[in-house]
């Protein structure tokens, strides 16, 4: 099993676009599990930074040893590593811990211009760090650097070829595999470099390595919003191969998160603005397990809701007041919804894809025929027979109702479906207990106190919990837009449950 738990060792950034901040937003987008480590606190935004303030590398040690001790990091992952001394710890630590798989930023040089890294430490970061690495993420002026400093030379750079010539040089200097940022340098179409803004067309970046050279071409995208790309494209790259995905392949999926992430930006700050880190991230406007606490609480739902479970006809249960003929009626045309309420169950179970649903829906279909059975010994109480209620055709309002339900139940998923029972199902339970706890309901000679016992009875309850539960775990599987249309459904079912009892006079 992948390990995704993930070291990020590096600086802080007070505007949340780069550094920990970024790389924790990231991570955990990348559905990993992000630790830190901090060596440095700036004070910046998107125009710059104004002071940067270094954490002494024997806490930066005592922060990774805390990390290594309790939960094991699968990746760590480098960005501002601020000082000789710094790197040089970390690069004992990583020795200590025998990490195999390091991703290194080698942040010297911030987008908004500021120097990250003091030139004497590029030495450090070179000899020390370079030759644990697994992916090296050097933009094009930082390879430049490393480069020079090494003696090798830098790489005039005219046209695509010169970055595969850049990887191949830095390659040298220990990395497995080294991926040349090319956002710097834009390129024309035919492969050459832009030298003015109108021809600016493609952005390359060039990952090296096992021998093979590998160009990941995107459309150059006119924008500002860049701060924190670096660190952004090197926790995408670690995040991707904790997860267990080949170097190539997790790059690939960097380079696209990023790209996707710059075409979103929310345009924060008034320089150089943060990416969205969350731009494939789907956020469901609910708790697991509370999706139907959500949805009776929502503010287009509530009143609907609330004018449903407090209908004159129910309170006239509650208080006995209700006419004996609108109740009658309304025993008829509950049977005959009866009757389709059982086909929708019906209809459920052969929509559900594995037994436990199917079971499931079939002990509902079971429950409505020994409660039809129930309601027909109820209905004889009152001087109604059963040739009499078949013989009733139903009400317009009854036939509007189920075919609704059952129209959903053809046209939508499993889900929808139950969504458009739910009204029925958690109201009758909601309506029984409210008027039970009610004070104001009448319990001696109220002719209608036996109905209320019967929704609050342990098998009516126990279907309620059972129906909530399958509820509850498929609506976690839901997309963001697909809760709204779930919504939709319910409320729309609602009101025709309101309509039901608009049949019959209340008064």
């Amino acid at each position: 099993m992948a390990n995704r738990r993930i070291l990020v060792i590096a600086g802080s950034d007070s505007s949340g676009g780069a550094g920990l901040e970024a790389d924790q937003k990231v991570i955990a987008a990348h559905g990993c599990y992000a630790m830190t480590a901090t060596t440095a606190l700036t004070a910046q935004n998107t125009t710059g930074v104004s002071d940067v303030h270094h954490i002494p590398p024997e806490f930066v040690r005592k922060q990774i040893d805390a990390v290594f001790t309790d939960i094991k990091p699968g990746v760590v992952k480098t960005g501002m590593l601020a000082s000789a001394r710094t790197i040089e710890m970390v690069a004992r630590a990583l020795k200590d811990y025998k990490v195999e798989t390091l991703v290194l930023d080698p942040v010297m040089v911030a987008t908004t211009g500021a120097k990250l890294l003091p030139l004497e430490a590029v030495n450090e970061l070179r000899t020390l760090l370079l030759p644990q690495t697994f992916i090296l993420t050097p933009n094009i002026p930082e390879a430049q650097l490393l480069l020079s400093e090494s003696g090798k030379g830098t790489v005039d750079i005219q046209r695509v070829d010169d970055l595969e010539v850049i990887a191949q040089k830095v390659l040298e200097l220990g990395p497995k595999w080294v991926l040349v940022k090319g956002g710097h340098v834009p390129f024309k179409k035919d492969g050459s470099i832009a030298t003015t803004p109108e021809e600016r067309e493609l952005v390359v970046d060039l990952l090296f390595g096992g021998g093979q050279a590998t160009r990941i071409e995107s459309p150059y995208i006119d924008s500002t919003n860049t701060h924190g790309t670096g660190c952004s494209l090197a926790s995408a790259i670690a995040s991707n191969l904790s997860k267990g995905l080949k170097p190539v392949e997790a790059v690939k999926a960097a380079c696209r998160y990023v790209e996707a992430g710059i075409k979103t930006a929310p345009g924060y700050g008034k320089g150089h603005g943060p990416i969205n880190h969350f731009h494939s991230v789907l956020t469901l406007p609910f708790s697991q397990g509370h999706f139907l606490e959500y949805l009776l609480e929502r503010p287009d739902v509530s009143p609907v809701w609330h004018q449903f479970i407090n209908h004159p006809f129910v309170l006239g249960l509650g208080n006995g007041e209700l006419p004996l003929e609108s109740f009658k009626g309304y025993l008829i045309q509950d049977y005959l919804y009866l009757v389709q309420f059982a086909r929708a169950n019906a209809l459920a179970s052969y929509k559900s894809k594995n037994m436990e649903d199917i079971g499931a829906g079939a002990k509902v279909v079971s429950h409505i025929h020994t409660e039809m059975k129930l309601h027909l010994d109820y209905c004889k109480e009152f001087g109604i027979s059963k040739e009499e209620i078949e013989a009733t055709e139903e009400h317009q309002a009854c036939t509007a109702y189920t075919r609704y339900v059952l129209d959903i139940g053809q046209s939508e998923d499993w889900l929808g479906l139950q969504v458009a029972l739910a009204p029925c199902l958690l109201g009758y339970g909601a309506i029984a207990k409210q008027l039970h706890g009610d004070p104001r309901t009448k319990t001696e000679g109220n002719t209608y106190w036996k109905w209320i016992v019967n929704y609050i009875e342990e098998d009516y309850v126990e279907a309620v919990g059972t129906g909530s539960a399958l509820m509850e775990k498929n609506a976690v599987l839901q997309s963001p837009s697909r809760i709204e249309e779930l919504v939709k459904i319910f409320i729309h079912a609602t009101k025709m449950e309101i309509g039901f009892w608009e049949m019959f006079p209340s008064a």
